[in-house]
């Protein structure tokens, strides 16, 4: 007789036709509803149709034939055509091409005398190869996204995971990349370089905004942010590090296509003092306590651009209960599906009702706003947002 331990264990009853489906459904769709594949699949098509509309040329208004649907839709159609090919390879587009013959006129039939006929069922090499180059398409974009997740990560040591304790200052930031690499930065950490021995140091805050996007604008974010820390360690002034930033910034700007945006600022917590400088960024919102609101646009051309220009700093004398709320131009520009912008209309009464909430609720707040007005609508563009409230 066998121990209960020795007993052989039976295997698993196999699952039932419904449950095979069911498995294989949740892992196709990831847990994910129909209304949201749904919406998903749309902003997905969106996405497609804004890469691809770009290089689709307007009909020339002095041709007669456009007044013609039928024209107008062949012309378009053209366009799309082109503009989809142009994005593979020499050798997919070859193989693109045959299989889009082999489709169209893939079946025939010949006659072979004496009563013989030879009928040819090409259309399904067309689809073959059709297949082979999803595959492929599919794989390029494995390696590629695999490339631009470890650029996120690289990214993600660039800016601080949490903002800086400071005794005056309640800071909050978010960020919303559009894409897996975002073109915006931020940072706020305390400068010790010049200050006094025993004296609290003071905070650099900074939201800048390169130009373009993916790889090409993380590499001049990254060049940013080593300058900004290294500049940051000397005892020059405010004005003196922004033409440093401008500098670098001119070093790699591709004579002048690569610019950046960027509000830089310091806080001295002694003397509450707020010196900035605006490098033709959005102006940030400076709340008062006693209800004004105030501006900050002293400063100069963006940065990357010229090195001939000076930067104006602006200087203020910051209260308890005032709030300073700093952004990217993707807040402003978010979109709907009517292709309405949010608006600094709509942002600065949600500021001004939310003045008295902590930072950190305050920005998720207004980014509750932004998110319900943009609905299922694709980003277009990065939004950053940082709240800095005097204690």
């Amino acid at each position: 007789m066998t121990s209960p331990s020795q007993r052989p264990v039976p295997p698993p009853p196999n699952p039932s036709f419904p449950g095979r489906v069911a498995s294989f459904w949740d892992r196709v769709t990831e847990g994910l509803q129909l209304d949201q594949l749904w919406s998903q699949f749309r902003n997905e098509t969106r996405t497609s149709y804004r890469l691809y509309s770009r290089e689709v040329q307007p009909y020339d208004p002095g041709d007669a034939r456009g007044a013609q649907p039928m024209h107008r839709f062949l012309h378009t159609a053209k366009q799309f055509f082109w503009a989809i090919v142009m994005k593979l390879s020499p050798a997919k587009r070859v193989v693109l091409l045959v299989a889009l013959v082999l489709l169209m006129f893939g079946d025939f039939r010949t006659d072979l005398g004496k009563n013989a006929n030879a009928e040819f069922h090409l259309s399904g090499i067309g689809v073959l190869l059709i297949l082979m180059l999803l595959i492929l398409e599919i794989a390029d974009r494995i390696t590629m996204k695999r490339d631009l997740e470890i650029a996120r990560e690289i990214q993600s040591w660039l800016v601080p995971a949490a903002p800086p304790v400071v005794a005056q200052l309640d800071i909050a930031f978010t960020t919303r990349p559009a894409n897996t690499v975002a073109g915006d930065y931020y940072d706020a950490f305390p400068r010790t370089a010049g200050a006094s021995a025993g004296a609290e140091p003071s905070i650099v805050m900074i939201v800048a905004d390169v130009a373009g996007k993916s790889i090409p604008a993380a590499m001049l974010m990254a060049t940013l942010h080593a300058s900004l820390h290294t500049l940051a360690l000397t005892a020059e002034s405010l004005d003196q590090l922004a033409a440093g930033l401008n500098r670098y910034c001119c070093e790699h700007s591709n004579e002048g296509r690569r610019f950046t945006t960027a509000f830089v600022a310091e806080f001295d917590p002694a003397t509450r003092r707020l010196r900035s400088i605006n490098a033709g960024h959005n102006a940030p919102v400076l709340l008062r306590a006693n209800g004004n609101i105030e501006r900050l646009e002293a400063g100069g051309i963006p940065l990357g651009i010229s090195t001939s220009l000076p930067y104006a700093a602006d200087e203020r004398v910051l209260a308890p209960g005032d709030v300073l709320f700093i952004f990217t131009d993707g807040l402003p520009e978010a979109e709907n599906a009517r292709q309405q912008e949010f608006g600094e209309t709509s942002l600065l009464p949600l500021l001004i009702s939310y003045r008295t909430l902590d930072a950190k609720e305050m920005i998720a707040r207004v980014m509750q706003h932004v998110n319900a007005f943009v609905g299922d609508t694709p980003q277009h563009d990065d939004i950053t947002c940082m709240v800095v409230k005097i204690k």
